[in-house]
């Protein structure tokens, strides 16, 4: 009897799991970081999280600059890559070959560069301030 027992709830087992629905994926991602206005462009705004600077587009975000929040964002739908090489080719090539000051300008010209246009982008949906102090 006992065994009978055992193997009926071990038949129910899986079918208990199977019947369960599949897990959905996040329809939003959150960051949390500093906003701060870009000096060299205008109406660019970044998010600054760690390490990590995103380009902010969506809503407006100018009444948070200098300020800590979290920054909710739909789940990107493709995927996108947009590269280049950096420094430049011609600055990666010539190597220990070129000026150090040369090599200095052209590595600044393209971290400027990247800072325009070439960061990761965030659509915000919605934007709200948390506690914490920004840099």
């Amino acid at each position: 009897m006992r065994i009978t027992i055992a193997t009926a709830i071990l038949l129910m087992c899986p079918a208990l799991g199977s019947a369960q629905p599949p897990a959905k994926k996040p329809t939003t991602v959150t960051y949390s970081g500093c906003v701060a206005k870009s000096e060299t462009a205008t109406n660019l705004f970044t998010l600054t999280e760690g390490s990590e600077v995103y380009r902010l587009s969506g809503l407006d975000v100018r009444d948070y600059v200098g300020r800590k929040v979290e920054v909710a964002t739909a789940t990107p739908r493709r995927l996108v890559i947009k590269g280049g090489l950096f420094p430049s080719a011609n600055v990666a090539a010539q190597a220990g070959a070129m000026d150090p000051s040369k090599a200095a300008t052209a590595a600044t010209d393209a971290s400027a560069a990247a800072r325009t246009g070439q960061l990761p982008e965030i659509r915000v949906r919605s934007i709200k301030p948390v506690s914490g102090s920004c840099p």
